[in-house]
C-alpha cells in the first residue's frame, strides 16, 4: 500500500523556520521525482519545490527561492522541505508528491500557518 505521510507543520511567526518531512512507503522511493506543493484557502494548489530522482536536480517557485530548500534521503524514504524566513503568504496546506511515469502519489497534507 502506497503511503506518503507529511509532518512538521505548525504555527510560526513571520521570519521563523520550519522543516517539513514526508515519509514514503509502498513503492521504490529512489526512482521517483519528489515535490512539495501547497494550497492556500481559496487558491489553486501550486508547486513549491521539486527534486529529481537521479542527480538530485532541484527547482523552486520564484516566491520561495533563496528561502526554501528541498532534500531527500533515499535510505530513509524521506523528503524534506526546509523553510526559512517564513512570510504570512506562505500559510497553506503543504502536500508531498511522488511521480514516476504514470504513477502519481499524494500525501494528506500538513498545515503551515505564519502569523504574528
Amino acid at each position: 500500500q502506497v503511503q506518503l505521510v507529511e509532518s512538521g507543520g505548525g504555527f510560526v511567526q513571520p521570519g521563523g523556520s520550519l522543516r517539513l518531512s514526508c515519509v514514503a512507503s509502498g513503492f521504490t522511493f529512489s526512482r521517483y521525482d519528489l515535490s512539495w506543493y501547497r494550497q492556500a484557502p481559496g487558491k489553486e494548489r501550486e508547486l513549491v519545490a521539486s527534486i529529481r530522482s537521479y542527480g538530485g536536480l532541484t527547482t523552486f517557485a520564484d516566491s520561495v527561492k533563496g528561502r526554501f530548500t528541498i532534500s531527500r534521503d533515499n535510505g530513509k524514504n524521506t523528503v524534506y522541505l526546509r523553510m526559512n524566513s517564513l512570510k504570512p503568504e506562505d500559510t497553506a496546506v503543504y502536500y508531498c508528491n511522488a511521480v514516476r511515469w504514470t504513477d502519481n502519489y499524494w500525501g494528506q497534507g500538513t498545515q503551515v500557518t505564519v502569523s504574528s
